[in-house]
């Protein structure tokens, strides 16, 4: 059922005005590979506009220099590092944003990126570091283990991927909340947000968000809101935030508009409904 998010919105944690640098909110952003690089600049970027400071790793150091040249003429935010010093970040930020870009089981991809195991990546860490705050996405979300998910975490799924989870588990999308205690954000037409408690419908949005690169914004919004926030508030917040930012961009330039555009328009549509408790 459809839900008035102004209660949400209230539980988003925003900056004390006595706070200092790093108080509010540390996101590190793991994702990237040789083929689609760009993901988790999308990523990282939308959730630099939310939090005081953003990390970003890639386990493949081609992709750090890509962003450390040439995305890092723009992005101004955040600090790019080694892979071998992820774990030291992944202690120490609040929150964790793992799979844009990553590659996943298929074999057009392996033979491009045949040096990544995506899989072993993503369900060691996870292993390793149940107690963090996790938002699993793209790549990630494709290769873990189900049963490794639990409540500290969120998984950003489109339709193939729900389904993907659904075959892996037996288990139907809200039940799979139930069943793990994850937040799932399963997106579409209209996204639907569940714990297995609860259940959000967001609608809204526009055709011009089937580009590439929404979902990896949307992803960002989540990890960046969920720093500071509870897990569900975050993704029904995030949610409503991309749709009306979509919304807002179809107005002004009908479907031709990128990813890129969206995570500003995402930024002012955020500090409207934090501001006003709902549009």
């Amino acid at each position: 059922m459809k839900t008035d998010i102004a209660s949400y919105v209230d539980q988003i944690v925003l900056p004390k005005k006595d706070s200092h640098k790093g108080e509010n909110g540390r996101v590190l952003v793991i994702g990237g590979s040789k083929l689609f690089h760009a993901a988790p600049f999308w990523s990282a970027c939308m959730a630099s506009k939310i939090v005081d400071m953003v990390h970003f790793s890639s386990p493949t150091m081609e992709n750090n220099e890509l962003m450390r040249v040439r995305a890092k003429e723009k992005f101004w935010e955040g600090i790019v590092v080694a892979w071998e010093d992820v774990e030291h970040y992944i202690q120490e930020d609040d929150c964790i944003l793992i799979g844009p870009g990553m590659t996943r089981q298929d074999a057009r991809f392996q033979k491009i990126d045949a040096s990544e195991n995506t899989g072993a990546i993503v369900n060691e860490l996870l292993k390793k570091y149940p107690e963090k705050k996790w938002v699993v996405d793209g790549g990630a979300l494709q290769e873990v283990d189900p049963l490794l998910l639990n409540k500290n975490m969120i998984v950003t799924p489109n339709r193939r991927e729900q389904e993907g989870l659904e075959k892996k588990t037996g288990f139907r999308l809200q039940d799979l909340g139930f069943k793990t205690g994850v937040t799932i954000l399963s997106k579409g037409q209209v996204d639907v947000i569940t714990c297995g408690k609860e259940r959000i419908e967001i609608g809204g949005g526009r055709d011009g968000m089937t580009k590439g690169g929404c979902g990896d914004v949307l992803a960002g919004l989540v990890a960046g809101l969920y720093a500071k926030s509870p897990a569900l508030s975050a993704c029904v917040v995030a949610s409503q935030v991309n749709k009306l930012a979509g919304q807002e961009l179809e107005k002004k330039l009908g479907v031709f508009y990128s990813a890129s555009e969206l995570i500003g328009e995402g930024q002012k549509q955020l500090g409207k409904i934090t501001r006003y408790g709902t549009l």
